[in-house]
């Protein structure tokens, strides 16, 4: 699979890459020091409102106070989606205690084959905590132009057995719901652990 992430992100995160430094605040607090691209006031990745792979509708307030990694691939992906869900998982173990304060969610953009029976297969695969989320057409269409996530099907051998160019970056609210971080591919479990565990510190 060839993946491809929007020059709209690229563009944005080089403007705002300059907002990932550790300092002081104005009141002399420490500021949190990342690992990956601070986006905090992106004017971008809101919200979404999608059904989890047991059929429940979420949004960002059912995960009130914990941090919420969001990622968009499919499951027949075979390279980039299953390595990074690999990273999630090898970052919540690093965590400990402190992954129960996190919430990762997998978006599918291949709604026509990612059923929900499928996606519950898939994604706690990766860790029992994971949720699959998934929308009809219209609603993965809506949810990639929120995110500035861009997505296109490449013809396979057969209708069904097609790819998806997509782009692979990560996002990371905090735990108050505000989106906080960009993480580009391959970056490894311990830069998503610590990045996370500076966002569990913030208030």
């Amino acid at each position: 699979m060839r993946s491809f992430n929007t020059f709209l992100v690229a563009a944005w995160l080089a403007v705002t890459a300059l907002a990932s430094c550790g300092g002081e605040t104005n009141r002399g607090e420490t500021k949190p020091t990342f690992l990956t691209t601070d986006i905090t006031g992106a004017a971008f990745g809101r919200d979404f409102r999608l059904a989890d792979h047991t059929g429940k509708t979420r949004s960002l307030a059912d995960f009130k106070g914990k941090v919420v990694v969001l990622f968009f691939g499919y499951t027949h992906c075979s390279d980039v989606c299953p390595a990074t869900m690999g990273e999630l998982s090898a970052a919540m173990k690093k965590l400990g205690k402190d992954a129960e304060r996190v919430q990762v969610l997998f978006v599918t953009i291949d709604p026509e084959r990612d059923t929900p029976e499928l996606l519950a297969q898939y994604v706690p695969a990766f860790d029992p905590t994971f949720l699959g989320l998934s929308g009809d057409a219209q609603a993965t269409k809506e949810i990639a132009q929120e995110f500035k996530v861009i997505y296109q099907q490449q013809a396979g051998v057969a209708p069904d057995q097609h790819n998806l160019d997509h782009s692979t970056g990560t996002y990371i609210f905090d735990t108050a719901g505000k989106l906080r971080l960009y993480v580009s591919t391959g970056k490894g479990g311990d830069v998503f652990a610590h990045d996370i565990a500076e966002l569990l510190k913030t208030r």
